[in-house]
Parts: structure tokens; C-alpha cells; sequence
């Protein structure tokens, strides 16, 4: 695929997933952090999560993009690795739960409206970073991961894999909107 069609779609899809933020900033307090379980998230704890991977990812791939001398390639090639990791994340029927680290783990956090917004934020600088991305090389760009700090993804498969991430976790905001709304509407 080419580098720059890439890099376009993640923008698309990001900036779909902004849209998608901006309109639960309307809904109550109470239906944002409500969950229909102990073991589930509720919709500002899903957003959190991201956060906490955006925390990491965002400035990684900032300061590998700044320090890159590379030119921009013509085609965008996935890792094996990388591949692996992104279409883990796609949402998909009947996903299974994947343990996620603790300290990726909002459960009981204080959450409010400045979560979206942090969301948002990011969502924002994300579409920043894509667009620098055009002005380097997405494969020979390599970086850190949180899994361990001896793998590492090309910048390409990093941008796929987080914004597959933030596709399935806001699945699951949908479900948990959802399941508040019936909870509240039998």
C-alpha cells in the first residue's frame, strides 16, 4: 500500500474516533462511569485505558519521528510482528478479553468529563503526528513498545496497532452506552 494512502486512512479513522468523543461529552456523568459489572469498564474507563497507552505511545513516536533523518517511502510494508499485533487488536464478533497491564488498568479510578477531553487531546495530536509521519520513512522508523523494551515496531505498524486499540476499546464504550441505556430504560 502507499506510505502516504496509510497514513491517510489512520487519519480518517482517527478523526472519526474525535467526532465519536465529542459526542459523549453531552451525555451524564452518571451513564459515562456506569458499568454492568464489576469486571467491566464503564464508557470513561474504556476512554482512560487509551489514555494511559496514548501517555506512552504519543511522545515515543514524537521523538522518533523528530530525531528521523529518513525520507518518506513510496509503500507502507507491515512487520510480521507488526501485523501480528495490529490485527490482534481489530474488534471482531465475539471478541475475547485480553488481560491488560495493571497499570493500564483504570478500574476504580475518580473519572469525570476531563477524560474525554484528554482523549481528545491526544486523538488530536495523533492527527499531528500522522501528518508528520508523510515527512518520513514509516518503515524504517522503529520504536518502543510497552509489551517489553526489547521489541520494537516500525512506526507504521505502532500508528495500525494503537489505532486498532482505540477501534476495539471504543467497541467497547459502544456496548457499555448501550447496556447503561437499557440498565436505565428496561
Amino acid at each position: 500500500m502507499k506510505s502516504e494512502e496509510f497514513i491517510n486512512q489512520c487519519i480518517s479513522r482517527t478523526e472519526s474516533f474525535i467526532v465519536r468523543a465529542k459526542s459523549l461529552k453531552d451525555l451524564p456523568l452518571e451513564k459515562l462511569n456506569w458499568k454492568a459489572s464489576e469486571e467491566s469498564w464503564s464508557v470513561l474507563e474504556s476512554l482512560e485505558h487509551l489514555n494511559l497507552y496514548g501517555d506512552f505511545y504519543i511522545p515515543e513516536m514524537q521523538k522518533r519521528i523528530n530525531e528521523s533523518k529518513s525520507s518518506p517511502a513510496l509503500t507502507y510494508k507491515s512487520g510480521v510482528l507488526g501485523s501480528y499485533f495490529a490485527k490482534s487488536m481489530l474488534p471482531k464478533e465475539n471478541m475475547k478479553k485480553m488481560k491488560t497491564f495493571r497499570d493500564k488498568n483504570p478500574t476504580g479510578s475518580n473519572l469525570d468529563v476531563r477524560t474525554i477531553d484528554r482523549f481528545l487531546e491526544q486523538q488530536t495530536k495523533l492527527v499531528s503526528l500522522l501528518n508528520q509521519a508523510k515527512c518520513v520513512d514509516i518503515n524504517k522508523i522503529n520504536c518502543a513498545i510497552t509489551l517489553t523494551k526489547r521489541l520494537r515496531l516500525r512506526l507504521g505498524d505502532t500508528f495500525h496497532f494503537l489505532i486498532n486499540h482505540e477501534e476495539r476499546h471504543l467497541v467497547q464504550v459502544d456496548r457499555a452506552l448501550k447496556s447503561a441505556t437499557a440498565h436505565k430504560n428496561p
